[in-house]
């Protein structure tokens, strides 16, 4: 019977005015063939809301530092169930929307892990992930992400949104062993990508 390490993440949909999201590229240890693109975010620390861990992983995987107020309240939850470096992981995690004018993600504050795992970003428009034949996680993302612009249009501006001026942050210390990085949350199902939609428990070839 597989045993799962129960976790709780928090993950930023990063988008910016062209409306492309920022997806990095990461593979799993166990499975060397295995490589995915996956929203930044990961694993929260002890007594960490979802909000502040998403705030504290989004400037240690891009440099961009924000207040957890910032973000909003999430767009989409859900219940994924992963493997990474051998392990089972089944993890609730809340995704936040960010607008910015643009960024340039600096890497500077990644963790041992993420510096062997993950080996690119990118900026993502929906219609190219849509057409891609690469894998990335959620395989929701395009329709969660889609949903979540037309809802952040039709209430006004954002609360989740950033200034070009918001300086990278330095190198930002994270835990391992709270799986941040993408031993983490970047991965899973769900049902509407309506503001705070619940997810559902969905398989996942790994991340």
């Amino acid at each position: 019977m597989t045993t799962y390490l129960e976790r709780r993440a928090g993950r930023v949909l990063l988008v910016d005015d062209a409306g492309r999201v920022l997806l990095l590229h990461g593979r799993d240890p166990a499975r060397p063939g295995h490589h995915y693109w996956f929203t930044p975010g990961g694993g929260l620390d002890p007594g960490e809301s979802a909000v502040a861990g998403a705030a504290r992983e989004l400037a240690e995987e891009t440099g961009l530092r924000l207040p957890p107020a910032a973000l909003g309240e999430p767009v989409w939850r859900e219940v994924t169930e992963f493997p990474f470096d051998g392990r089972w992981y089944r993890q609730e995690q809340e995704f936040f929307l960010v607008r910015v004018p643009s960024w340039a993600p600096d890497t500077s504050g990644f963790d041992e892990i993420e510096r062997n795992t993950i080996d690119a970003h990118r900026w993502w428009a929906p219609a190219e992930l849509a057409a891609t034949g690469e894998r990335f996680y959620p395989a929701e993302l395009v329709s969660v992400l889609r949903a979540a612009l037309d809802a952040a249009a039709g209430a006004g501006p954002a609360s989740g949104s950033a200034a070009a001026g918001s300086g990278p942050s330095g190198p930002a210390s994270g835990s391992a062993a709270s799986g941040s990085g993408p031993a983490g949350p970047a991965f899973g199902s769900a049902a509407s990508g309506s503001a705070a939609a619940a997810g559902r428990v969905a398989g996942r070839d790994g991340c």
